[in-house]
């Protein structure tokens, strides 16, 4: 069996493990998350060896240049030498990370049911 030349953009993101499935990949690439070569992109797009990719997926960006086309998913080994990742990408999304990580969570700021705390509070405050 011959290897492709170019294949859907939607189906090489799976293929690739960007996206769990191939819906996940079209909807991304509708919502306008995946650029090609610059350009907005649809799902149905052929994809060929050296095009330069732009996946934004939640707050991380992805930029990578396709090194291969496959039309099936493989293992995650396989999936890496699809792409070659940008170094600068790379390290922009891990300090990205690191922000991410060491950033004060959210804390509920009280509204609605006290907790078993806040509780023993008030009722010392209400003398009960």
């Amino acid at each position: 069996m011959t290897q492709p030349t170019r294949v859907r953009l939607d189906r090489w993101l799976w293929a690739a493990r960007f996206f769990k499935t191939r819906a996940l990949a079209a909807a991304a690439v509708g919502g306008g998350q995946v650029e090609v070569n610059g350009e907005h992109a649809k799902r149905a797009k052929p994809l060929a060896v050296g095009d330069r990719l732009r996946i934004r997926r939640g707050p991380f960006e992805y930029l990578v240049v396709v090194r291969a086309v496959a039309e099936h998913r493989g293992s995650p080994a396989v999936a890496a030498e699809l792409y070659e990742e940008d170094a600068e990408g790379r390290r922009r999304r891990e300090r990205q990370a690191e922000q991410l990580r060491i950033a004060p969570s959210l804390r509920y700021e009280g509204k609605g049911r006290p907790t078993k705390k806040e509780r023993r509070e008030i009722e010392r405050l209400r003398g009960d």
